[in-house]
């Protein structure tokens, strides 16, 4: 029962739908999701990629940018696990198979770029949703709520002496969650020399997330339609955190190098329970109104190299590192990783004519899984993603970027002897998928 009712307090708090790493997303711009690798870039876009670039910008003034990206996900657990039956009157099992669909969408993900650049000195700031941004929906529920209750009903009731078979009762269930992380970065960047430029800044984050769920197992209507046990739960959890950030950028030639560091955000989460209902309220403990919990965001790394092939033609290759098994999560769940999250980035971009731009990109994402990690309520697949798209130059001071990117996610399977504790063998098949595009108009004085 504490499995069942700590998988539908966590629903909600697992669902991100953009590129990045555990509990941090990197898009922020159309310049990322056409090209995919920025971290080197020098635009306006670098007050998120690269903001120790912003020292180079071309001119002295004010810059902005406003941008907007939908994304949308599929998250499938194809699921095979055994479940009590009763043959006449022994305890039997039979095979159960069923595919759960969950379905997170974000049509409007804004975010605002702004640079000041007044000689060797660079202000910047930006607002955008760093971590999450999605609502996600499973309406059937998760085979952890299926599995965990039937068990549950056929050993209690066993040991009244007429134990249910899954023939007289059926479960209902079913989840909504959401999770935002706002982020607000202001920072300052300085021109060392005509070659090095430095950045030092800061972003506050405010974490948002909510969850709805309720399971629910009744008998049969011929049988009365009696509810056997019911589970409900409606939650929010606020926090916030500082992130300090720092940066450096060195150009030569036709060379751009560039490295920015993000420290761990240490972040507790409070809950503001509205339901709380359970035949036994004392395993909804860590949920109940006012409980607090980790949700650190871990330090990030980023290093990129830029390299100008021709005046027309630009690649840029990228590394990023998210320290995730240093980040305190609920219930240490970060020590099961194998290793923190890391990304590999390439991208080129061709200045098709005086006024167009097209670009292309690719990221590969190996977060360092386990099975220890990956749950119904949050499981992760590595994958990669390809970018493509364009900038248009509207006129001197004004430009658009668009993008769009898919990711292909590798199918994560999961087997266990004990299946959500039910005694029970089992296999779950993860698998996810995810598209994303963006616009974002920018416009200098």
């Amino acid at each position: 029962m504490k499995r069942l009712l700590i998988g539908l307090a966590l629903c909600g708090s697992v669902f991100t739908t953009q590129a990045g790493g555990i509990l941090t997303n990197t898009n922020q711009h159309a310049a990322f999701i056409r090209m995919l690798a920025r971290g080197a870039s020098i635009g306006l876009d670098g007050v998120y990629s690269n903001p120790a670039g912003l020292s180079f910008l071309p001119h002295n003034g004010l810059y902005l940018s406003l941008t907007n990206q939908s994304a949308f996900q599929t998250r499938d657990i194809d699921a095979s696990f055994k479940m009590y039956t009763m043959n006449g009157n022994q305890p039997a099992t039979f095979d159960y198979r069923h595919s759960y669909k969950g379905k997170a969408s974000a049509p409007i993900i804004p975010a605002l770029h702004a640079a000041y650049k007044k000689g060797d000195w660079t202000f910047s700031g930006f607002f955008g949703i760093t971590g999450g941004g999605g609502k996600a929906s499973f309406d059937e529920g998760l085979p952890l709520f299926s599995s965990l209750m039937s068990a549950l009903i056929f050993k209690n009731t066993s040991a009244q002496g007429s134990p249910l078979s899954p023939d007289y009762y059926h479960i209902t269930s079913s989840m909504d969650g959401k999770q935002f992380i706002y982020g607000l970065q202001m920072g300052a960047s300085y021109k060392i020399n005509p070659h090095l430029s430095a950045f030092l800044g800061g972003r506050m984050n405010y974490f948002y997330g909510g969850y709805e769920g309720f399971v629910n197992a009744q008998l049969i209507p011929v049988l009365g339609a009696k509810d056997i046990a019911t589970i409900k739960l409606d939650c929010t959890q606020t926090g916030w955190g500082l992130t300090p950030i720092i940066g450096l950028d060195y150009m030569t030639g036709n060379w751009n190098f560039a490295a920015k560091y993000e420290f761990k955000t240490n972040m507790n989460i409070e809950n503001k329970t509205k339901t709380l209902e359970s035949p036994d309220p004392s395993v909804l403990a860590p949920y109940a109104d006012g409980v607090n919990t980790p949700n650190d965001i871990p330090a990030l790394l980023s290093i990129a190299a830029g390299y100008k092939i021709l005046p027309k033609w630009r690649v840029n290759g990228e590394f990023h590192f998210f320290d995730d098994k240093q980040a305190g999560m609920a219930n240490g769940k970060q020590k099961s990783l194998t290793h923190g999250t890391m990304e590999y980035l390439a991208g080129t971009e061709f200045d098709l004519t005086p006024i167009l731009t097209i670009s292309g990109g690719f990221q590969y994402t190996n977060y360092g899984l386990s099975d220890q990690f990956q749950s119904d309520t949050s499981f992760y697949c590595d994958s990669y993603s390809l970018g493509f798209g364009a900038e248009l130059k509207l006129t001197t001071q004004c430009k658009l970027n668009a993008g769009y990117f898919w990711t292909n996610y590798k199918k994560y399977t999961k087997t266990s002897t004990n299946y959500n504790q039910t005694g029970l063998p089992g296999t779950d098949i993860y698998s996810r998928s995810n598209k994303v595009f963006g616009v974002s108009l920018e416009y200098d004085f």
